[in-house]
């Protein structure tokens, strides 16, 4: 897909009215998003848009521009993906209204991994705290990507403990993914660690969109939508977190919940789940046997290691997870560098290799 075309998803992203529902069915009747862009008021009513909708995004085209968008989201270092694209995560594309596109900065190359929400209340008490680093970093350290929202509390902390504990991470935010829009502002670092630690940061509001109360239940569909289950460590008797359970169940994947004492109000949340029929979660084991995944660290990196061509084996034999300089590479390996230069970038792609930047590269698993 071309750039000037990506150009055009992110001004129909600008139009708050045309939903995902309703970008499916430009996507479905015009032969280009470009195309939808221009096109005029009867075709987009053919097309399935409503009439006081089609009305509404005339008024806002006016005042948009695609190539200042398109510009303002490159000097800000942030990447789109669309749902036609092939690395578009398929678990996501399963829901019933997956967002046409979303921003995203970091990596978002691995289609093979094995991903699951975690998500709780922004008061976490001691015991909240304790649980999440020790499960969160027990799946981490298994090889599952940890997915939340970034938000102050159990969000945090579950991010956190997969960066400690060297796994992966993917943040689903409320707001714009530009530095200035982080919501909350006091997680911009976080942000940042997340993403230089091979994770990602990823959301479906354009540049410049604040945290408004609205966004959070309809990112939290993303956050179990991305995932094979949802954990809910801590959350009151009416909290996101329960919607974000909420969105599991209705799209058929597993709810897991830790149990607390009936005297606290934290504990509200996960005890209901559990009366419901999700399931406790009391160790990573317990989340792992139910999803069937307790090899899933021996598949990942046995994947990883397995080289592709005698230069991927060359590099692999070289490489450890001390930074080595990309000369010291083509020192050590005996090839050319530029079979080493292309090499390492595929080996990126595919999640083998990691660039700390500087052209230092370590391996990726």
């Amino acid at each position: 897909m071309s750039i000037t075309e990506k150009a055009y998803w992110v001004a129909f992203g600008q139009v708050s009215r045309i939903t995902p529902i309703r970008y499916k069915r430009i996507i479905n009747y015009f032969p280009s998003i470009e195309a939808a862009w221009y096109a005029g008021r009867d075709e987009l009513i053919q097309a399935g848009i409503e009439p006081e909708v089609v009305d509404d995004f005339f008024i806002k085209r006016e005042s948009i521009d695609p190539g200042i968008l398109w510009q303002n989201i490159l000097a800000e270092g942030i990447g789109i993906l669309t749902i036609t694209e092939p690395g578009y995560p398929d678990l996501l594309k399963e829901i019933y209204d997956p967002p046409p596109f979303f921003y995203y900065r970091g990596r978002l190359d691995n289609p093979d991994e094995f991903r699951l929400a975690v998500v709780g209340t922004r008061k976490a008490t001691p015991y909240g705290r304790q649980v999440t680093q020790e499960i969160v970093h027990n799946l981490a350290a298994q090889k599952l990507t940890i997915v939340s929202g970034m938000a102050l509390g159990i969000d945090s902390l579950a991010h956190e403990a997969a960066i400690e504990a060297g796994g992966r991470t993917i943040a689903v935010l409320g707001s714009g993914i530009d530095r200035a829009s982080i919501y909350p502002s006091t997680n911009r670092r976080l942000a940042e660690r997340i993403i230089e630690s091979g994770g990602a940061v990823i959301s479906e509001f354009p540049l410049g969109a604040i945290g408004l109360k609205h966004h959070f239940p309809q990112r939290n569909r993303i956050i179990s939508g991305l995932s094979l289950g949802t954990l809910v460590i801590e959350a009151g008797e009416v909290s996101g977190s329960l919607i974000t359970a909420k969105h599991a169940l209705d799209q058929n994947r597993e709810v897991f919940a830790v149990p607390g004492t009936i005297h606290s109000p934290t504990a509200i949340g996960p005890n209901n789940l559990i009366k419901m029929g999700a399931r406790p979660a009391t160790s990573a084991e317990d989340i792992l046997e139910s999803l069937d995944l307790t090899e899933v660290k021996n598949f990942m990196e046995n994947k990883a290691i397995i080289p592709e061509s005698d230069e991927e084996e060359r590099i692999l034999d070289i490489l450890t997870k001390e930074p080595m300089h990309i000369d010291k590479i083509i020192k050590k390996s005996n090839l050319e560098p530029q079979a080493v230069t292309s090499t390492l970038s595929l080996m990126e792609m595919k999640g083998k290799v990691r660039n700390l930047g500087a052209m230092n590269y370590v391996i990726g698993h």
